[in-house]
């Protein structure tokens, strides 16, 4: 029994011995030096990469900056929105298709500081985004929905009015997991 007590108590004092606490050092950063280079997702706004960005496209939209997307994506965006929708003008907030596509073309979530955050209550547009707000039918809305937003009305919704849970009153407002 002493021989096992023995070694065991000398593997624990230098294990204490080596924890102990230095003030005397500087805490360095682990990731100095080193450059993450992919982004992995945009999503500001739901459903635009792959409703309007080719398949083989998608990781690049993702990994673009905000600022040169509209130079590389908007005439895609463009293109595939007259293609979904032949016959769009101007959708319910004024925008023509050129107009749309700027607006689409760079994947960031605005935030208004002044009025309601929202990405779309029918006068407020991208100005953020409430858990609550159903952006796919929106989306389809803006797209489908004609000058008055009623227009197609097999295609202004996707027909789920809501979440599956309610959210929560506090932060961070999300609903729990099942």
């Amino acid at each position: 029994m002493k021989k096992i007590f023995y070694p065991s108590l000398l593997i624990m004092a230098v294990s204490v011995t080596a924890c102990h606490k230095d003030n005397n050092s500087t805490p360095t950063d682990p990731n100095t030096g080193v450059t993450f280079a992919v982004q992995g997702d945009q999503v500001a706004r739901p459903g635009l990469n792959i409703v309007f960005i080719s398949s083989a496209e998608h990781d690049k939209f993702n990994q673009t900056e905000p600022s040169q997307m509209a130079s590389i994506f908007g005439t895609e965006i463009k293109n595939k929105l007259l293609a979904l929708n032949p016959n769009y003008t101007t959708n319910k907030i004024g925008l023509t298709a050129d107009q749309f596509a700027g607006a689409l073309s760079t994947d960031v979530l605005n935030v208004s500081l002044t009025g309601p955050t929202t990405f779309y209550d029918g006068t407020h547009v991208l100005t953020g985004r409430n858990l609550a707000d159903d952006v796919i039918d929106d989306n389809f809305t803006l797209i489908f929905g004609g000058i008055d937003g009623t227009s197609n009305p097999g295609l202004t919704s996707d027909h789920v009015d809501k979440n599956d849970k309610d959210f929560s009153n506090s932060f961070p407002y999300e609903a729990s997991p099942w």
